[in-house]
């Protein structure tokens, strides 16, 4: 009964022990099952040896909990302790306030005001230098209160340090320990930090520091889209591993903003200079393309037609297939380089600013494995700690390493598997389409009129079969990913996560852009010519597919826009809907409850846990979305404006998921993005070939200009299409190729129309090198080819040069580092000097001499050590 007046009389936000003075600093959760009396024990050895650790516990029973089921345990680390670890993790806590002016002029600053946030938010704490705690040394730090010294974010790292290395059971061969094998093993259900406070309102307690509210009021919310992110602040309450996050995906954003600016105007330029397409208008004069019969585009179901009929997709194709696509290719290449390049910049601000710059990997990234621990059952002794650890016998690795690769490239595999039936799907559809609407596209679809064309249609429904295809697949293996990594059985977290990336990264580009992959640069490319088709594997029915006479360039911005807009608009729905359904569902019954008995822990309990692995998707998310604006922008120069009106709703989304749905994330270290760095750097270089490609195989403007400068009489496009038309005398159609009776649209009549027209360049029938490429061909390729060379070549010279010109470290930064490095030399030597003057002032009281303890050190001296 005493339990529940204390519950009842405590505040529902409150962060703190029954006191009201020890802050709760980690909460474990569990509930006693009648068989667990392993885990009972292992329960009371585990918390005893944490209190001998130094950490005071208080257990909430079970029968004041919500549920009436689980027992809480809260832990709170005196000063003692905190100050033990903070000596032992290399902690950097201030020492002086920071004398360098930081804040510079900057012209029409006004304007920036409303983008901005109030300064408390933006910068929660004075900017101080910084050195690593020292116990020893504790009256050199600037302490004011020692319960507010430590920020409730290194607390609970410091707390987590300990239940991550405290023992749980003693036997002869090892110490079992870790509350990661005890939360795997089922023996607590749940550990976690608390939130400060409800996310809606501040805290009742004036003690507490409800910066989950400033957080949600000012930063996770929808209409905030238009302010600052207040990374200080972020960086404060989740630790600087989320904190990254957030600058680098700001930072993208920010940076999408120019890319965007510079794509529509490009879009717009095509969109304007419509009147400059002799083309388009050739193909759509009933003089010039209602004249020209075009051969079947497939076997019996595919009659004649006329050049006309492509009239839209035409148009359509010269907004993007236009002069300004090679000028946005070239852009590209050189926006990525400066996005890469300026984000080292930010990133090693963020390292001074964060305390990082001496940062190495934690050791707690290192530690083994719990599953590592359990399954290597060998032993041996480790050269460095000279302690006997277990390990994985190099040929159960070898074997284990052969059955994950035998299994991705399986995987991979399926996906092409899945891709070939798609393009199966593609030919074997046409042939319908083709059919249905033989006289006229509007013939039976009225409703969307002209602009359905068969291409058009059988392009919309292969992109949508695909893109769910891309997603069932991904549910599979993202399933098969974790299982495989788990049976390689990594050594360590670090490993772990790291395998875990290629594995997913490899997945899923194969998976995303396989399709984009097969329009650009194989679709079109290997179809031969009429009386001689190449057929798909050489013996079935299908028949390789063409590209529209507008080109293959409009058919890859269609599957561009349908699988990069519907994996962003399904990714938020799903980031967004999944955990509010079931933090609905986990607190239904706590919601008919009284305030005063839904604790603060158990409000937290209800909420989903942020696993090691969440932010390794959110990454994965986005750098799957930079693939699509870089390898294949040149054909969808809109691409980036998606991507920034996307990434505006996912900072806002990722925000109010990380503050109100999960539970808080032990705090934890990381100085850059990881190894999510080289793989953007990857796929940066590689967009440069991609696009080069694409301006040349897949876009028709080598074909255009070379029409233009060698072939054209006047220097203009007219005749373009004429020329690039070559002829096929419709005698020389086999019975297998020659369209059914009845599926030639009305006005064809054989008797009078004797040959027509496909898109290639090749000799007419009659002529010694019959149907064989002309020299217009090869003049052609050569063009393409020398594009290529010098594209990439041009794009990688400045990439290169962009990047030696901009240095990876500002100056102002190095400047700031070597200043707080001589600080440190130097107030340290002072605070040695002033402690051991006082030391021999107390023993020698008869002497009236002042000490002069190393009276000529001059500072130069004490500058040049550390410089």
């Amino acid at each position: 009964m005493e339990e529940e007046v204390d519950k009842h009389q405590q505040s529902k936000d409150s962060v703190f022990f029954r006191d009201g003075k020890r802050r709760i600093d980690f909460v474990l959760s569990y509930v006693d099952d009648r068989d667990g009396e392993r885990k009972q024990e292992r329960r009371r050895e585990y918390e005893a040896n944490l209190q001998k650790a130094g950490l005071e516990l208080e257990t909430e029973d079970k029968l004041v909990s919500d549920d009436r089921k689980t027992y809480f345990v809260k832990i709170h680390a005196p000063w003692e302790v905190l100050a033990t670890y903070a000596d032992v993790l290399k902690i950097k806590v201030p020492f002086k306030e920071n004398d360098i002016p930081v804040h510079q002029d900057i012209p029409m600053d006004w304007l920036f005001t409303p983008f901005r946030l109030p300064d408390h938010i933006m910068n929660p704490e004075p900017d101080y230098f910084t050195s690593p705690f020292n116990k020893g040394k504790i009256d050199f730090f600037l302490i004011d209160d020692k319960e507010t010294f430590f920020p409730p974010s290194v607390r609970n790292r410091i707390v987590y340090y300990i239940l991550a290395r405290c023992p749980y059971h003693k036997t002869d061969r090892e110490d079992k320990k870790g509350i990661k094998r005890l939360l795997n093993n089922g023996t607590y259900g749940s550990a976690f930090p608390l939130h400060d406070s409800r996310y809606w309102k501040p805290s009742r307690d004036s003690n507490s520091e409800s910066e989950r509210f400033n957080l949600y009021k000012h930063w996770a919310q929808f209409f905030s889209f238009f302010k600052e992110q207040p990374l200080n602040l972020i960086r404060k309450y989740y630790g600087e591993k989320i904190g990254i996050y957030f600058a680098w995906l700001g930072f993208y954003t920010e940076m999408l903003f120019f890319a965007a600016v510079v794509g529509l105007i490009c879009f717009l330029y095509g969109l304007f200079t419509f009147d400059d397409n002799v083309w388009s208008k050739e193909i759509c004069s009933e003089e010039i393309g209602g004249n020209i019969i075009m051969c079947p585009l497939c076997d019996k179901k595919c009659g004649y037609w006329k050049l006309n009929s492509t009239c839209n997709s035409s148009w359509q194709s010269h907004m993007f297939d236009n002069v300004g696509t090679v000028f946005f290719a070239i852009f590209m290449g050189i926006w990525v380089t400066l996005f890469l390049e300026f984000w080292k910049r930010r990133q090693a601000r963020l390292e001074y600013e964060w305390d990082l710059v001496d940062f190495e990997e934690e050791q707690q990234q290192l530690q083994l494995r719990p599953e590592y621990e359990t399954k290597c059952t060998s032993r041996r002794l480790n050269r460095v700690t000279q302690e006997m650890e277990p390990y994985l016998p190099i040929t159960s690795q070898c074997a284990r390493t052969f059955l994950s690769g035998a299994t991705v490239i399986f995987w991979i595999s399926l996906i092409i598997a899945c891709i070939i039936g798609v393009i199966a799907y593609r030919l074997a559809v046409y042939a319908a389409f083709a059919s249905i609407m033989k006289d006229s596209p509007t013939n039976n679809i009225h409703m969307v009129g002209s602009l359905i064309t068969p291409q058009l249609a059988t392009s919309v429904t292969a992109s949508c079969i695909n893109f769910v295809i891309i997603m069932i697949l991904n549910l599979m293996y993202e399933r098969v990913a974790i299982w495989i990594t788990d049976m390689e059985i990594p050594k360590t977290h670090l490993e772990y996560e790291n395998k875990l990336t290629v594995k997913m990264f490899l997945f899923q580009f194969v998976n995303y852009y396989s399709s984009c992959f097969y329009v650009a640069f194989f679709k079109g490319k290997f179809v031969g010519h009429p009386g001689d088709y190449i057929y798909m594997f050489g013996w079935s029915k299908l028949r390789n597919e063409e590209c529209d006479p507008g080109g293959c360039l409009i058919e890859l911005t269609t599957q561009l826009v349908i699988v990069m807009s519907g994996k962003q608009v399904w990714g938020n729905v799903q980031e967004a809907l999944v955990p509010w359904v079931m933090n609905r569902w986990g607190s239904r019954k706590a919601r008919s409850h009284p305030e005063s008995r839904y604790s603060r822990w158990e409000q937290d309990h209800d909420l989903q846990n942020f696993g090691h692995l969440g932010l390794f998707y959110e990454y994965l998310e986005m750098v799957i979305q930079f693939g699509f604006i870089t390898l294949f922008v040149a054909s969808f120069p809109l691409a980036p404006l998606l991507a920034l009106l996307n990434n505006i709703i996912e900072v806002r989304v990722d925000a109010w998921k990380f503050t109100t749905q999960f539970r808080r994330p032990v705090a934890s270290k990381a100085h850059s993005i990881g190894a999510w760095q080289e793989i953007l750097n990857g796929v940066a270089v590689l967009s440069v070939v991609t696009n080069a490609f694409i301006v040349a195989f897949t876009s028709d403007m080598i074909p255009r200009l070379v029409y233009m400068y060698a072939y054209s009489n006047d220097l203009s496009m007219k005749g373009y299409i004429n020329n690039s038309l070559s002829v096929f005398n419709i005698s020389g159609f086999s019975e297998d190729n020659r369209p059914d009776d009845g599926e030639s649209p009305g006005w064809f009549n054989s008797s009078v129309i004797t040959t027509c027209r496909y898109r290639d360049y090749r000799y007419p029938s009659g002529h010694e090198k019959e149907y064989s490429h002309t020299m217009q061909f090869w003049h052609i390729l050569a063009a393409k080819l020398a594009f290529i060379i010098i594209m990439e070549h041009v794009a990688f010279m400045v990439k290169f040069f962009v990047a030696w010109m901009i240095p990876d470290v500002p100056s102002e930064v190095k400047a700031r580092i070597k200043r707080e490095r001589y600080l440190i030399q130097e107030y340290l030597h002072n605070y040695e000097v002033e402690k051991l003057k006082i030391q021999l002032s107390q023993r020698s009281d008869d002497c009236c001499c002042t000490p002069m303890i190393y009276p000529d050190i001059s500072r130069h001296v004490v500058l040049s050590e550390c410089l």
